[in-house]
């Protein structure tokens, strides 16, 4: 359970750091043609919040398996 919690808090963070990417890159934007890396740097948070959110996603179906209820498809 403290691994699920871990997930958990490690996706929240990564959303607020998300947002704080993505704004700066507006702001950047404003300002005229932003480097390379400002555009480029809400990706890295991105894809770890894909990655988490799945894992977050598929866990109640593998909980409802691992139960030994038969699942109905």
């Amino acid at each position: 359970m403290i691994w699920n919690k871990w997930i958990r808090q490690s996706h929240r963070w990564l959303s607020i750091i998300f947002t704080a990417t993505v704004a700066a890159n507006f702001i950047a934007m404003a300002m005229g043609q932003p480097p390379a890396w400002v555009v480029y740097s809400p990706l890295l948070p991105l894809f770890l919040l894909l990655f988490s959110g799945l894992y977050m996603f598929v866990l109640p179906y593998i909980a409802k398996g691992r139960d030994g209820q038969p699942t109905s498809g």
